[in-house]
């Protein structure tokens, strides 16, 4: 079975003034309706995590899961989250995205996807290169179920960046490229807000 979306907004926006960030609009659509659909091209089933008062979403026809660990301890509950309903559902990994980035690329699933035998990886993370540096982007990045228990583990040892827990299982980097612009531009700022609407008038 092909990988399950799980779509991370189940943290508390602190920058933005705790406001829920996918709900802003871009255009004629929120920042969560464009990556949906983004995603939606590129898997089957795709489910939202969020914490408090789910019905908020409920006009977006989506699953959404609360983290399985309470206190709002980061995106890695949301991995784990996202874990625990895929293998409960069948699916053998997840496939992570941020709920603040509109841009990301058409073919995430694909590169990410571990295709190369020869690079067979229970984790494989996104990256661009910005002014010849290597950076990760964590969010955006495939995940075996099979690690969930250990993920679980690491979270309630105190374990809270997702870059050192993947890199314990020896993390695959998949390049991305960024010729115009970085594709995982996120929203934390109005500024940043006022970037992506000047962006999505270019597309």
């Amino acid at each position: 079975m092909s990988a399950l979306g799980v779509i991370l907004a189940g943290g508390q926006a602190q920058r933005m003034g705790g406001i829920d960030k996918g709900r802003l609009k871009i255009g004629e659509a929120s920042i969560l309706e464009i990556i949906n659909k983004c995603l939606s091209f590129q898997l089957d089933k795709i489910v939202l995590n969020a914490n408090g008062d789910l019905t908020r979403f409920s006009d977006l026809e989506i699953d959404v899961i609360p983290d399985t660990i309470k206190g709002y301890v980061g995106p890695l509950a949301g991995i784990l989250s996202g874990m625990r309903f895929a293998k409960k559902n069948g699916f053998t990994s997840i496939l992570t995205v941020a709920s603040d980035t509109p841009f990301f690329p058409m073919d995430l699933v694909s590169k990410l996807s571990n295709t190369d035998i020869k690079e067979q990886a229970l984790i494989s993370i996104a990256a661009t290169e910005q002014n010849n540096k290597l950076v990760r982007h964590p969010t955006f990045g495939s995940w075996s179920v099979s690690l969930a228990d250990d993920l679980e583990k690491n979270i309630q040892s105190g374990l809270r960046k997702i870059v050192l827990w993947a890199d314990k299982h020896s993390a695959r980097t998949v390049l991305f490229p960024s010729v115009e612009y970085d594709p995982f531009f996120n929203i934390n700022t109005q500024s940043d807000l006022e970037e992506a609407q000047r962006r999505i008038k270019a597309f």
